[in-house]
């Protein structure tokens, strides 16, 4: 499944929030500095779908605040429906 979020570097705490389109606002603590941004929205993309984190990947994206991600190995179950 591709998902399109808006990522906020060095945000006062690490977030996802769900926009009305479908798309996610992620919020992570971390700086864009070195991927560690893109390392942390990762981990958090992959516990808010609960897969590992190595079934989460930025397709697009990768230097920009506009990314396109793709996760795999998803269930069933939406866990923003929960």
């Amino acid at each position: 499944m591709r998902i399109q979020i808006k990522a906020i570097p060095n945000a006062a705490r690490s977030e996802i929030v769900v926009q009305e389109d479908g798309s996610l606002k992620i919020k992570v603590q971390n700086p864009p500095e070195d991927g560690k941004a893109n390392k942390a929205i990762l981990r958090l993309i992959a516990k808010h779908y609960r897969v590992p984190p190595k079934n989460v990947k930025i397709v697009s994206g990768e230097k920009s605040h506009q990314k396109i991600v793709e996760v795999f190995g998803l269930q069933n179950s939406n866990p923003s429906s929960q």
